[in-house]
């Protein structure tokens, strides 16, 4: 009888050889540990001299974007940016503190480092909805009621507010219950919701009380607008009214859904 083959014998060998042999974790030698814990050293070193000892990461200039009344030498002045020092250690956050402080006018900045020599500033001022006279000359004030700047000269398209409470009556009372700063905000919000082309022919706004907000148009046109309340309605509809009666003079959307047109 034939004994078994060459190829009955190897499988029988490897079916008693027993699980596949499995490589043991050898940790790595101390002098691999060593090398790699001083390139990470020096890595570490080589950066920190690049960023703060070097001289090719510091600051050299400040560029300026988005100014309109204010000059780029202004915001540079105000902003007080540390020339020469590293990039990285400029205190982004303090260079826009230092911004909104002096300078009111500007409504939103952002301050950014431009490697690896610049910091950039790109601002965006604030836009007068309204004036208030005060002596001979004109405090600006935004959509939100704040006052930014005083100027001489009045800035082309923005209205003059008028402050004008009766002594007695409902308007007296108004102005006990709600005091200047609340009506100048008042008119502050009917001055924001005006349409475009309106905004742009308002000349005047008049505040007798909180209810009593009316508006003076080139031309001698008029407007009663009423309280602030309801301003983007009343603001459509005032619209659609002068489409309709363009000769008019004196339009009322005081009541929006019962809004009124006449000649004078």
């Amino acid at each position: 009888m034939a004994g078994p083959t060459t190829a009955e014998r190897g499988a029988r060998q490897h079916e008693s050889s027993g699980p596949p042999r499995t490589r043991r974790f050898r940790p790595p030698r101390l002098r691999t540990i060593i090398i790699i814990a001083v390139a990470l050293v020096v890595l570490a070193g080589g950066a920190g001299w690049l960023l703060y000892g070097s001289n090719w990461t510091r600051v050299e200039g400040v560029s300026v974007s988005g100014t309109r009344v204010l000059t780029p030498a202004q915001v540079r002045e105000a902003a007080d940016v540390p020339v020469g020092e590293p990039l990285v250690s400029v205190d982004t956050g303090a260079v826009e503190e230092r911004l909104r402080r002096k300078l009111p006018r500007i409504g939103e900045v952002s301050v950014e480092r431009s490697w690896p020599h610049g910091i950039s500033l790109e601002v965006t001022e604030r836009t007068p909805v309204l004036l208030v006279q005060k002596g001979g000359k004109f405090v600006e004030v935004d959509d939100e009621g704040v006052r930014f700047a005083t100027v001489s000269k009045a800035p082309k398209g923005v209205p003059t507010l008028e402050l004008e409470p009766a002594p007695s009556g409902s308007a007296a009372a108004s102005l006990r219950r709600f005091d200047e700063a609340r009506l100048v905000r008042e008119a502050v919000r009917v001055a924001g919701r005006l349409p475009a082309a309106v905004a742009r022919d308002t000349r005047l706004v008049k505040v007798r009380s909180y209810d009593d907000i009316s508006l003076e148009l080139s031309g001698g046109r008029t407007v009663a607008w009423g309280s602030g309340e309801q301003g983007v309605r009343k603001a459509r509809t005032l619209t659609a009214l002068m489409k309709a009666t363009p000769k008019a003079g004196h339009f009322d959307v005081s009541v929006p859904t019962a809004p009124a047109s006449s000649e004078s």
